[in-house]
């Protein structure tokens, strides 16, 4: 047999069939394509999820996919944003997931992407926007125009048709239909309002009707009896009135397009003003004069005329009627004080306290708690300006304290201290003190021995006495500095 010899050119083709077959494995690796993680649930999440009226918060949506991961949603990933109403009577909501407060009420935000929905539940409130103080009882008005009482309600003064003190804020019986209040003002153991009256044909109001509720041994709810009320009953049938202001136990009110001023209750030291000592059940007209503003103390009478000249009247026991006088006769009818001119006034228990037109303050009475500011020197029985500052925007004269806002925002205490009224968490001060750091106050009110203040933000806030529960935080244990007051 012959020997064959192979060539290195005939084996080649034969290596490249064995590469080709991957050293005889035989298995089958063909890759497969990934799967894509679907969208199992939605998350929604807000800072806070009350809303006043108005405001807004952002709201943010996370998704949860099958292989455990997370995501934030947006419109550009395919989420929409709808409420569960379909409306926006309580709130709207936007695609980039803004929501804001339109009506007082609870809405469902839904979420949706892929046929995923998430949801969240948010309540819309009412924002504070008007509080007035007096004796141990404090009423505030929200936006929508209700009205909310606290503390004392011992003659029914909360007008909450019951005899209960109160804590918390609880709405003042408005009865049957839809109200509007304008304005109140709280005296020491009853209260007056003013409701909104139908706007005139191009939309502006026209003052309101009279509204009072409490204590009414001096007639001082004006509605020609003398008892009490828990619940507020209407004075008379005008509709024009346009402010009311009151004391421990008289009242001020002005009515109608030149502000005439009315007065009606106490008037043992002429503080009505009617040129009598005799009480009144009812309003009672006071001169023909226009005002601007009026204030009723404890016994003393303090307004403003159309031209911004001081009038008092009343009695003036510590010179608080600043006619340069002080002791026991009474004034019974408005006398005028100078010639100064100002912007705003308010009557305490025995003192007095004014903005002048250029922005100074003025203090005269009493001042043996240091309420007048003057550092502590005795009664004063004219007008004196405190300070040089000309910034003053809003003063509210207590009964042994005063409060005050000026117009940079920043609130201002003096006076007496014992019951935490000046919030500040010290001792009496004889001179204006600033209290805290904030500046965005906007108006200030005092009690007997309690004091509340509106924000920028409008948030109320409550220091001093609580015994009543007059600062409405649900406690009655004194708070020495503010405390937020929950919409």
């Amino acid at each position: 047999m012959k020997n064959f010899k192979f060539s290195s050119l005939l084996l080649a083709p034969l290596f490249v069939v064995l590469a080709a077959c991957g050293g005889g494995g035989g298995s089958n690796n063909t890759p497969t394509t990934p799967t894509t993680p679907t969208l199992k649930s939605i998350a929604v999440t807000v800072p806070v999820s009350t809303i006043p009226i108005g405001s807004s918060q952002q709201l943010t949506a996370v998704g949860t996919y099958s292989d455990g991961s997370f995501k934030t949603l947006s419109s550009t990933t395919g989420l929409v944003w709808t409420t569960k109403s379909g409306g926006t009577s309580v709130a709207q909501v936007f695609s980039n997931g803004k929501v804001t407060g339109m009506g007082v009420g609870t809405e469902t935000i839904n979420a949706t992407q892929e046929n995923v929905v998430g949801t969240i539940s948010l309540t819309i409130t009412s924002p504070w926007t008007a509080v007035a103080t007096g004796g141990y009882q404090t009423i505030a008005r929200k936006a929508d125009g209700n009205l909310y009482a606290w503390g004392q309600n011992i003659q029914g003064q909360l007008g909450d048709s019951s005899t209960a003190n109160r804590n918390a804020p609880v709405q003042v019986n408005a009865g049957a239909g839809t109200t509007t209040w304008r304005m109140v003002a709280v005296g020491d153991q009853f209260a007056v309002g003013i409701r909104t009256a139908a706007t005139s044909g191009t939309g502006t109001s026209t003052g309101g009707t009279l509204w009072a509720w409490g204590y009414n041994q001096n007639g001082q709810l004006g509605d020609g009896t003398q008892t009490n009320r828990s619940v507020p009953v209407q004075i008379g049938k005008d509709s024009d009135w346009t402010y009311v202001s009151a004391g421990k136990g008289h009242v001020l009110a002005l009515k109608g397009a030149t502000n005439t001023l009315y007065s009606w209750g106490r008037n043992d030291t002429g503080q009505m003003g009617d040129g009598t000592l005799i009480g009144k059940l009812v309003p009672t007209k006071i001169g023909t004069a226009s005002w601007l503003t009026v204030s009723a103390g404890a016994t003393h009478s303090i307004g403003l005329q159309k031209d911004g000249t001081l009038w008092t009247w009343g009695g003036n026991s510590d010179g608080q009627l600043g006619n340069a006088t002080s002791g026991s006769t009474a004034i019974q009818a408005p006398t005028k004080i100078g010639n100064l001119t100002f912007t705003s006034v308010s009557a305490g228990a025995a003192h007095s306290m004014a903005i002048g037109a250029n922005g100074s303050l003025f203090a005269w009475g009493q001042g043996s708690f240091g309420q007048l500011g003057n550092n502590g020197v005795a009664n004063l029985t004219s007008p004196t300006q405190i300070g040089t500052d000309t910034n003053w925007s809003v003063v509210a004269a207590g009964a042994i304290h005063t409060m005050a806002v000026r117009t940079d925002g920043t609130l201002w205490g003096w006076g007496s201290n014992i019951e935490g009224q000046l919030g500040d968490g010290n001792g009496d001060e004889v001179s204006p003190v600033q209290i805290g750091t904030g500046a965005n106050w906007v108006t200030v009110s005092v009690g007997t021995g309690h004091s509340f203040g509106l924000k920028a933000d409008n948030t109320l806030w409550g220091w001093g006495r609580n015994q009543e529960g007059q600062l409405g935080n649900g406690k009655n244990v004194l708070s020495p500095v503010p405390v937020n007051i929950p919409n």
